[in-house]
């Protein structure tokens, strides 16, 4: 039997060096070919080139009002009726009917003065004039029997059948009814006119609306001292302030150098502070025709076309005046972008946006033109960036940047 040759088993080292080394040698001709593959990467995709500087401009939510406005002033809504509605008289208030807010009626009782003084007047006057006609109504009646018994010894005594003294009497008593029936009429109109003056000095103690309104104050409580001059310590002018909200106007100061741009019966727009996002179509009502020297301005009026009970007076309020009057069409807001950021290919137009650091090419949709704006219907939407001109150098994906103010 042979004996197994242990030689075989012995590792050739020489073998194992030799396959390591071609290994390191193969992974160190891969590193260049890996760099060169990341270098021409990056080349292709513009990775390694700067930035190319370009203009842009958001994509804007406008109203086609502001591509028409020819001058744009300040100032505030003002109620052209207005009344701080007080009483004649004075007296101590007992009712108040109406709080802020309330919409009240021309006549409308608003409140109530203390008026037991004054319907004790009138309850004297009314028995006044009771009184007289009774008196009247007796006057008559001795008028007319005067009257018969004069008639009769006239014709007696024409006759000679009664002494002539008879005849005067009867002529007398018939002159002393007619005077009295006329002293009596005179004392009914005389309690007549006193019962009128009672009722008014009545009717000052109800404090009354002037026209219809809404309540804007409300000036004095139950218990409160009125009177229409206030001198009084703690005594109130007024019960309650109204404003006819269908007299609104916006009142705006205009530079005299700017005058000459507003016309009556100029279409404008009318926005409020308070309501940002609602325009109010409005006319140029009036230019008052005196100028504020402390200002070089004039006053301008301008009327709501359409009533809200959104609107309130004393808010501030921005005028628009525009060039022509809007149709309905163009009361809605729309995405705009500058014209010239529209590039016409194949009959599409088309967009260069911003996104991340790349110019990305978007086709949209347009409508209106308004001036240098052109609405978009699709394709951007409000806050993403167009460029604009020049678009030389501009390509699909090329990295972009807009330089810093």
């Amino acid at each position: 039997m042979t004996e197994p040759d242990i030689s075989r088993l012995r590792i050739d080292r020489n073998k194992t060096a030799t396959r390591k080394s071609r290994k390191k040698r193969n992974f160190l001709l891969l590193i260049p070919v890996f760099l060169i593959a990341v270098g021409l990467y990056f080349y292709w995709t513009g990775a390694l080139k700067p930035a190319l500087e370009v203009r842009a401009v958001p994509v804007q939510t406008i109203f086609p009002s502001q591509t028409l406005t020819l001058l744009n002033a300040s100032g505030y809504v003002v109620a052209q009726r207005k009344a701080a509605v007080s009483s004649k008289a004075t007296g101590r208030l007992v009712s108040l009917h109406v709080e802020e807010g309330d919409r009240v009626k021309k006549d409308q009782v608003i409140a109530v003065l203390d008026n037991e003084d004054v319907r004790a007047s009138r309850a004297r006057a009314e028995a006044n004039v009771h009184l007289s006609r009774s008196l009247v109504e007796r006057a008559k009646a001795e008028l007319v029997d005067a009257t018969l018994a004069y008639n009769r010894n006239k014709e007696l005594a024409s006759k000679g059948f009664v002494a002539k003294s008879v005849f005067d009497s009867s002529e007398a008593r018939y002159k002393m009814a007619r005077a009295e029936v006329a002293a009596q009429e005179a004392a009914l109109r005389a309690s007549q006119a006193t019962l009128a003056e009672a009722e008014v000095l009545l009717e000052y103690s109800y404090i009354r609306a002037p026209f219809d309104a809404v309540v804007l104050t409300k000036n004095a409580d139950i218990g409160d001292m009125v009177t229409p001059l206030a001198a009084a310590a703690n005594a109130k002018a007024a019960v309650v302030t109204i404003a006819d909200m269908d007299s609104l106007m916006v009142e705006v100061d205009v530079a005299e150098s700017n005058l000459a741009q507003v016309r009556p019966g100029q279409p404008c727009e009318i926005r409020l502070d308070a309501l940002p996002q609602t325009r109010f179509p409005g006319t140029v009502h009036m230019i008052v025709p005196t100028a504020d020297r402390t200002k070089a301005s004039v006053m301008v009026k301008v009327a709501f076309s359409e009533k809200s009970p959104q609107v309130l007076p004393e808010m501030s309020a921005k005028v628009a005046f525009l060039s022509r009057e809007l149709s309905s069409e163009e009361r809605a807001p729309f995405k705009a972008i500058p014209s010239s950021a529209l590039i016409e290919r194949n009959g599409r137009a088309l967009v260069f946006v911003i996104q991340g650091e790349r110019a990305v090419l978007k086709q949209v949709r347009t409508g209106r033109r308004y001036n240098e704006l052109a609405e978009v219907l699709e394709g951007v939407e409000p806050g993403e960036r167009v460029i604009v001109p020049p678009f030389e150098k501009i390509k699909e994906g090329v990295r972009v940047k807009v330089p810093e103010k």
